[in-house]
């Protein structure tokens, strides 16, 4: 009876291997290429063109799910629970004072209160089907529905059903089952009832096995973890409401790199947590439904010193295509150990600490991300902007291409990475991006690359950041780019560089409208100053080689610039520019 779920594609993929050691794939990244510099510490990871839910979904073990037409309600015997016993003329069932155990394969129907435990202990290849239709069952001495044995056990909520499961409010160590429902067995829930689960002394739904939620009403309030799916939590639909002083949601398995992930279908899941609200030892895949995540009391919540709640986590792979997605996180609101790639949806976080970390790629090619608040707002070794609507807001680092480096010798803040290029890479070639930061707006330790997309920075009042900032050089080959900021660290695309552009020293306040005009007076560019600047970078296709130009604020002309002179700014960013600020010098 065992149904393998089936897989959106059967891609051939190592992806633990691409992501976490940095092997190079083919990928286009614009003219300037992506190599690594003599100074690198580690190889630089080209972003991974598979970055996708087809990917990395056939990289993994399939997740065992039994369907609603797998079995029967017709075949379902009654279990009657009363108070401290029960009753049933059902042959694979024994009753023992206030315990229920089930040991043949079959379908039952349990309704009624018990104030005890409902086992399950068949054969290793049985399938087990519970339908609850009003039963509640709470267990003052351990877990209200304890698998011991099975392959494959449903609990099916009833229509109109309104059902309640609670646990010990503490378990000894060396307790085999530690939930208020604990499956050692595969675990799939589904009907249209409701089903609320206490986890007084640990988790509220455990399985060591896969773990899937097709439909129903679920909420869940536990001591720790929320759902824990150990090789794999799948869920597909239904409304998911968990309250977890723990994690949210949960899949642990570290011993297995094709297991141990979550996958998010379809669904309305509002989770809060006290910990992490999703995370997966490998990958986390979120294709669709609903998903509002608070984790550690959301950005503004003060935590110790020791903890960093963090919105999804992921240890290998992180990946969202579709659904809606809202988090609210102390930490973190996205995290992968290693790599990230967003395709489609509609993401939106609030952090603490970063709005998106990689510890390798950060690839957004399609969708909508809107980073609300954040310390540092994009966040990877290699990072890939190549479609979509991306909005960040951040109070250091708006894009911050950082890792390779293993120490700070700059005295700012991302990771690490001192003057010295070190091999990352920031690629733009599509999409559109607003970033709003108080540190530098786009910021590589390495090389910036921008080939397309329509792009807005609104950079530092302060002139220890900038706009634009990049160890390893800035070329600009297409595309529309227009970054305000400070002057002091100001830095102009280098001389590689296919597209003209136009940078000059000019200052104002929010609220200024900004205009690059050519020498007939068209306005070709604009932009509104959210807050104080001292500098302007321009750049698109009607820029002109060699033009003169004028900087009008508010009407006036405030500045006036020759296309391809650089700013001066400060001693960073000289690059590919070979001096002072970059850029072809006057």
């Amino acid at each position: 009876m065992r149904h393998r779920r089936l897989i959106l594609s059967a891609v051939p993929l190592t992806l633990a291997a691409v992501v976490l050691a940095g092997c190079a794939v083919d990928a286009a990244i614009g003219s300037s290429g992506s190599t690594t510099s003599e100074s690198s510490t580690q190889a630089a990871a080209v972003v991974d063109s598979d970055l996708t839910a087809d990917a990395v979904l056939a990289a993994n073990e399939d997740a065992s799910v039994v369907r609603d037409d797998e079995w029967s309600a017709a075949d379902a015997e009654a279990i009657t629970l009363s108070g401290s016993t029960a009753s049933t003329s059902a042959d694979g069932v024994a009753v023992d004072g206030s315990t229920v155990t089930i040991t043949t394969a079959g379908v039952y129907t349990l309704s009624g209160s018990l104030a005890g435990s409902v086992v399950v202990d068949a054969a290793d290849d049985a399938l087990v089907v519970l339908i609850l239709d009003d039963a509640q069952i709470d267990n003052p001495d351990g877990a209200a529905i304890d698998v011991v044995t099975a392959d494959d056990v449903v609990i099916s909520l009833a229509d109109g059903s309104d059902n309640a499961v609670s646990d010990a409010a503490s378990y000894d160590d060396t307790a085999d089952a530690n939930a208020a429902i604990y499956a050692d067995a595969d675990l799939t829930i589904t009907g249209t009832g409701s089903l609320e689960v206490t986890g007084n002394g640990n988790d509220g739904i455990t399985s060591t096995d896969d773990l899937a939620v097709l439909s129903g009403t679920i909420t869940v309030d536990a001591a720790d973890d929320g759902l824990r799916g150990k090789d794999s939590l799948v869920i597909e639909g239904g409304t998911v409401e968990v309250t977890a002083a723990g994690d949210a949601l949960k899949s642990d398995q570290d011993e297995d790199t094709t297991r141990g992930y979550i996958v998010i279908e379809g669904g309305d899941l509002t989770l809060t947590a006290g910990d992490d609200g999703l995370t997966a030892a490998t990958d986390v895949v979120i294709t669709g439904g609903t998903l509002d995540v608070t984790a550690g009391g959301g950005a503004r919540a003060t935590v110790g010193a020791d903890a960093s709640p963090k919105g999804i986590v992921a240890g290998v792979a992180l990946i969202v295509e579709g659904g809606e997605v809202s988090v609210d996180a102390a930490d973190d609101a996205v995290h992968s150990d290693g790599s990230i790639g967003i395709g489609g949806g509609t993401l939106t976080v609030t952090a603490g600490d970063d709005g998106l970390h990689a510890e390798q790629a950060l690839e957004i090619r399609d969708g909508s991300v809107t980073v609300a608040q954040s310390n540092e707002g994009l966040e990877g070794v290699d990072i890939a902007l190549s479609g979509g609507d991306i909005s960040v807001t951040a109070a250091d680092d708006g894009v911050n291409a950082s890792g390779n480096a293993t120490t700070t010798t700059d005295g700012g803040g991302g990771m690490g990475g001192g003057m010295q290029d070190t091999g990352e890479t920031l690629v733009i070639s599509g999409g559109t991006l607003v970033v709003d930061a108080g540190g530098d707006g786009l910021d590589s330790n390495g090389s910036l690359t921008v080939s397309g997309g329509d792009i807005t920075v609104l950079g530092p009042t302060n002139d220890g950041n900038g706009a634009l900032d990049s160890n390893g050089g800035i070329t600009v080959t297409g595309g529309s780019l227009v970054a305000i900021g400070s002057s002091g660290m100001a830095e102009s695309p280098g001389e590689e560089s296919t597209q003209p552009w136009v940078g000059a020293t000019v200052s104002g306040q929010a609220g200024d409208v900004i205009e690059v005009q050519d020498a007939d007076g068209t306005v070709i560019g604009t932009i509104t100053a959210t807050k104080q600047y001292a500098s302007i970078v321009f750049s698109s296709a009607e820029v002109v080689d060699g033009g003169e130009y004028s900087v009008v604020v508010n009407g006036t002309v405030a500045a006036t610039a020759t296309e391809g002179t650089a700013l001066a700014g400060g001693i960073r960013g000289g690059g590919q520019g070979g001096g002072p600020g970059g850029g072809r010098q006057p």
